[in-house]
């Protein structure tokens, strides 16, 4: 299990997050500065050890009006070859040194361990402590495959659809990131989904959808 280190970041994530989150077509805060805070989330790990997976929510304002986004993120200790248009930007690591993080729909290592997840082969891990899994994520996913390859992310208004090819399947499979967390039932048609937890602004928790896997999606459809 990937390892946890309780050390600075700078700039930090949510800092790296206050100016990258308004230039996303998804993104639904309002005319004011954002003001990211973490609210939840969860981890997977990279079994080869060398890229951090994370999925973390973070809420943007307050009260009645506050939305909470999905983040998928990747941490590498070296730029990925052709995502120059998915980079968050570059953090120093106290322990790692310079780290490069990405938006995460558009690397392989965490989709592939996205849809293990869906598959029920891979366990969610605590976001912030080592060697622990997350029994509040819930996953499923209907007659998988044994692996999944990235063929293409297209961006929504409050999503993106990320294509993949299942190993020995003829019909594509679309891993939909609900970029805008809702509470309640995700009653879109599909094979499966990830549910987990977040906070609102005022200490409650809210459950929902953070990504569902939908058969043979062309393009983007209102959900």
């Amino acid at each position: 299990m990937a390892v946890i280190h309780h050390t600075t970041m700078q700039p930090t994530k949510l800092e790296l997050l206050a100016a990258w989150l308004p230039t996303r077509t998804w993104y639904a805060g309002g005319a004011e500065e954002p003001r990211p805070a973490k609210a939840g989330g969860f981890r997977l790990d990279d079994p080869a050890g060398e890229v951090g997976v994370e999925f973390m929510a973070v809420t943007d304002g307050a009260g009645p009006d506050a939305v909470t986004h999905l983040v998928p993120m990747t941490y590498r200790g070296a730029p990925l070859e052709g995502a120059e248009h998915a980079l968050i930007g570059t953090s120093e690591h106290g322990v790692l040194g310079t780290r490069w993080i990405y938006d995460g729909a558009h690397d392989p290592v965490l989709v592939a361990q996205l849809y293990a997840l869906f598959a029920g082969r891979a366990e969610a891990q605590h976001q912030s402590v080592d060697d622990t899994t997350d029994p509040t994520v819930s996953a499923s996913l209907a007659a998988a495959g044994t692996g999944a390859e990235l063929v293409r992310v297209t961006e929504g208004p409050d999503r993106t659809d990320v294509e993949v090819r299942e190993t020995g399947a003829d019909a594509p499979l679309t891993l939909r990131l609900r970029r805008v967390l809702r509470p309640g039932t995700d009653d879109a048609p599909g094979r499966g989904r990830v549910t987990a937890e977040w906070r609102r602004p005022d200490g409650t928790t809210a459950r929902g959808a953070y990504a569902v896997a939908l058969a043979g999606q062309g393009p983007l459809r209102p959900s």
